[in-house]
């Protein structure tokens, strides 16, 4: 392609509504263009790469014996009921794009495709003899984003590839999850990336065991925990430790003080000159649920340590049926508005006890007369603790679980695991912290789905059983410029060989100079015939504003016709190391086939 003819315009400036590195660049270098609050355009370099990126993760894929097929973006409302996932995606995460139709008729734009190709499976799948299964697609999603931002990071509208299998057991299985885990590696490795394959939450997908594929970057919205020896590596929200130890209580027998101006853990603790490891801190949250019953949380937690809330939100959504409830509608600190609607007297915020009297709740239908009491594993061990005293401005001291309160209700761990935490594997082995970006996530959905919508095969006694499931999704768009958020320098992209746009670009200095212009041609016309896919920079600019233009752009090679072809050379530099050199004209299509061969197969 010559870019004299290519939709090519790039930015000297960085936009300003882009934050990241890799949305300023791909918005500068002229692959996206901003049509609405995370709506992208992919211009024809953009659509290049993620073609290269379809390509690869289409022939891992169907190396597996995967099968590819194309699912309706348009899902009506019903099946989702069936689930029940409906009001978990249009009103708790409030991610899904829903209207009704012409008929009056609820439809759903598809965030995700479970029941889709569930509803499939119950009306096509009888035997166990068709079995296992496993279809993909890759195709366009919608996902109403609170906060639309990075581009392509978090869009409303983006490219994936969502792949489904069934199986007659749960061994069946385990083994295509072994199969996409390394079939997920490897579309990681041949784009050109570093990447950490991480334990993860299953979020409202749901299902077992899930893993995450994280492309290693500073900007990535994700933290992961890792040891050194290569056993453990897990996303924060799924991540497990061992605490610190708890170091000794100075108090020796229980007893109420007066802490007044002590509603946090450091004032109590600087009051009462004591360790945070020794106070069992007590907070308050509300969860609502998809019947609109509004629950009281209290978790008892270590002083020095953090609630998960992700953690602790898995904890509720098993507690549901309790209810009368499928799902949490939403969860949080309630502030003081919020405590108005539920509190029958004042609380004693900072000062709150473990047995907090359930009379602190309002009388109502719609709100659960007790408190649900959840008491993390930090806290169950201590003696002799400092807690709140259920009285503004007073602590009681040399507490313990056995004598003056009770370890009621579920007990759980629910904090929040953190860099410098010792590994349960190894306790000499320390976690270590670095940022990431969900490019893959794989999940053992189990029975979850083929239980709710019915979807059943008959296995080889006759008797009828619910598939079991697989779930494994590839961001191709968000893949794509996570390749660009991993490898930039303070000129432009640095495309890996396997999804540059272009192998090559073939630049002109100076297109009033015959000889170069001739010899530019007859480069561009050779290497696209051999198989790399080259650009012509034959644009009337000067030589300073191509060389800008091609770093900025990413292509791996820049071949140069400039002093050198009066030696009978052209000047070739290669765009991640900027190593330059001089190569005689006629070995150049067969010096640069070897590189991009080696580079890809590396």
């Amino acid at each position: 392609m010559r870019l004299s003819q290519m939709l090519f315009v790039t930015l000297r400036d960085d936009p300003a509504d882009a934050e990241i590195p890799s949305h300023k660049l791909l918005l500068r270098a002229g692959y996206i263009r901003r049509i609405g609050s995370g709506i992208y355009a992919y211009l024809p370099l953009m659509w290049r790469v993620l073609q290269k990126v379809s390509q690869i993760v289409r022939e891992e894929m169907n190396a597996t014996g995967a099968q590819e097929c194309l699912l309706p973006q348009l899902q009506p409302a019903d099946l989702w009921k069936e689930s029940g996932r409906w009001d978990t995606y249009t009103k708790a995460e409030g991610i899904m794009f829903s209207l009704i139709d012409r008929r009056e008729q609820q439809l759903g734009l598809g965030p995700t495709h479970e029941e889709v190709i569930t509803a499939i499976a119950r009306d096509m799948i009888r035997s166990y003899r068709q079995l296992p299964l496993h279809l993909y697609q890759i195709q366009t999603k919608f996902r109403d984003e609170i906060r639309p931002r990075f581009g392509l990071m978090r869009g409303r509208e983006f490219i994936m590839k969502d792949g489904y299998s069934f199986h007659a057991d749960e061994a069946s299985l385990k083994e295509t999850y072994q199969d996409m885990y390394k079939a997920y590696s490897n579309m990681l490795r041949r784009s050109g990336l570093a990447f950490r394959a991480v334990e993860a939450d299953s979020g409202a997908i749901g299902g077992s065991g899930s893993t995450e594929f994280m492309v290693l970057a500073e900007a990535g919205e994700d933290e992961v925990l890792f040891t050194e020896d290569g056993k453990y590596a897990a996303n924060v929200e799924k991540a497990v430790s061992l605490p610190a130890n708890a170091e000794p209580s100075r108090f020796t027998t229980y007893e109420k003080r007066d802490t007044p101006k002590s509603e946090t853990i450091e004032k109590v603790c600087q009051f009462l000159n004591c360790s945070p490891t020794q106070v069992v801190k007590n907070v308050l949250y509300q969860t609502v649920y998809d019947n609109g019953m509004t629950v009281l949380v209290l978790v008892s937690i270590r002083g020095d340590q953090e609630v998960n809330e992700v953690k602790l939100q898995n904890e509720l959504t098993k507690l549901a049926s309790n209810y009368a409830a499928k799902t949490i509608i939403s969860l949080n600190v309630p502030n003081a508005e919020a405590q108005q609607t539920w509190t029958a007297k004042s609380l004693p915020l900072g000062y709150i006890a473990p047995d907090i009297p359930d009379e602190y709740i309002t009388s109502d239908k719609q709100i659960h007369p007790q408190f649900v009491r959840l008491v993390d594993q930090t806290v169950v061990d201590l003696k002799n603790f400092v807690t709140g005293a259920n009285e503004t401005g007073y602590h009681v001291v040399g507490a313990n679980w056995s004598e003056q309160f009770k370890v009621q209700s579920t007990l759980v761990d629910i904090r929040k695991a953190r860099p410098g935490d010792r590994a349960i594997h190894n306790p000499e082995q320390t976690l270590q912290s670095a940022r990431g970006i969900e490019a893959g996530h794989i999940f053992q959905l189990g029975t979850k789905y083929s239980q709710a919508m019915g979807a059943n095969y008959t296995n080889e006694q006759g008797e009828e059983k619910p598939l079991f499931m697989g779930c494994f999704g590839v961001g191709v768009s968000r893949l794509a410029q996570a390749a660009v958020e991993q490898s930039y320098d303070k000129d432009g992209i640095i495309w890996a060989v396997a999804i540059a746009p272009y192998h090559a670009i073939v630049t002109i200095p100076n297109i009033n100079d015959a000889q170069q212009v001739a010899t530019a041609e007859k480069l561009y016309a050779e290497l696209n015939q051999a198989g790399i896919e080259t650009l012509l920079d034959d644009r009337d600019e000067r030589a300073g504003v191509k060389f800008k233009d091609a770093d900025l752009i990413g292509i791996p090679y820049r071949i140069v016709t400039g002093r050198a072809i009066a030696n009978g050379k052209v000047e070739v530099v290669e765009r991640a190391t900027r190593k330059s050199q001089e190569i005689v004209i006629d070995e150049v299509t067969t010096t640069l086939k070897q590189w991009i061969t080696s580079a890809i197969e590396e």
